[in-house]
């Protein structure tokens, strides 16, 4: 068993290499499933029973505002429990042009020993700015703080002793404050995050369905990996592994990615084989999953050149026919 340091110390590692990896976009060599292996579940981003209609994106490859423009970046702040100071950073980066509420949102969630800063500076804006061009298809990113002031592993969670309220601020404070007025439809809302963030960009949207239609795991897990307790003694309905038999959860698409040579620890195993597992979970569920194991690690000179490949799954839901209310 590995103590909260090994992983900490691993993740640490890793992010030295954050501000060298910017804008990377070098040649992804993935690894595809082995034989035998079941093939990923095509699958739209509705909700069941819904009536097929106009997409709700509409791409325009090379053509956008972002082929000209980069984004904006700013550093927004939220009253929250359990943050520094009282207040909750989140890093939004914006495409050119008015907000609307048909332009889709990515909250991307940062790793146990980083912050949205880390995110930001990893060069992950200028790299998407790229793939919007690239697809004709423009969104808003949105890196909230998750730490807490004690420097305990917070899992994107609430506390079970009330310290802090992380999920909390991330599925509804972050909301309110990203989108304002315009508040997306959940088919135009995408959750991703890194190692500790992919974990909760798995758990997330299985907790909360309504609020999320797609999950980007970059060296995720999927099981409860909880060292400082976050969860207390009822850690099941915070397992992603364990959240999948709710029919409320069966259209959400996910996308997971895993280096080749990610053993990060956990307190019980690593990181590796973790998305070729969760990915059985999902196909046997007939649940639309996509998976990547390119080569490297777990830091962002693996994860950046993946990017594309994501941002090409997120556009297919994004894309894919709206949900009318009370459609047949």
């Amino acid at each position: 068993m590995f103590t909260t340091l090994s992983r900490r110390t691993a993740v640490l590692v890793a992010s030295s290499l954050v501000v060298a990896t910017a804008g990377t976009l070098a040649s992804l060599r993935a690894d595809e499933e082995p034989p035998g292996a079941s093939a990923p579940v095509a699958g739209a981003a509705f909700l069941p029973g819904a009536a097929q209609d106009a997409p709700a994106v509409h791409p325009r490859p090379g053509e956008v505002a972002s082929c000209e423009q980069a984004g904006t970046d700013e550093i927004i702040t939220v009253p929250d429990k359990g943050a520094p100071d009282g207040e909750r950073p989140i890093w939004v980066r914006r495409p050119p042009g008015p907000d609307s509420a048909d332009l889709p949102v990515l909250y991307l969630l940062h790793g146990s020993t980083t912050t949205h800063y880390d995110v930001r500076d990893a060069g992950v804006g200028k790299a998407m700015d790229e793939q919007m061009c690239r697809t004709g298809v423009e969104f808003v990113i949105a890196a909230p703080f998750g730490q807490e002031v004690g420097g305990r592993d917070t899992e994107w969670g609430d506390d079970a002793d009330g310290e802090f309220a992380i999920e909390t601020f991330v599925t509804e404070k972050a909301i309110e404050a990203v989108e304002g007025d315009h508040t997306r439809p959940r088919q135009l809302r995408a959750i991703g995050g890194f190692s500790m963030g992919g974990y909760g960009a798995a758990a997330l949207p299985l907790r909360h369905p309504d609020t999320y239609s797609q999950g980007v795991s970059w060296a995720g897990y999927f099981k409860v990996d909880d060292p400082s307790g976050t969860f207390g003694d009822n850690p099941a309905p915070h397992a992603p592994d364990r959240l999948l038999d709710n029919p409320d959860v069966r259209d959400i698409r996910f996308m997971l990615i895993e280096g080749k040579d990610d053993h990060t620890p956990l307190q019980e195993g690593s990181i590796h084989g973790e998305a070729r597992r969760f990915a059985g979970l999902l196909r046997e569920r007939d649940m639309t999953v996509e998976t990547l194991y390119p080569k490297g690690g777990h830091d962002f000179e693996t994860w950046v050149p993946t990017f594309p490949q994501a941002v090409d799954f997120l556009v297919e839901g994004w894309t894919a026919p709206v949900a009318e209310p009370g459609g047949n």
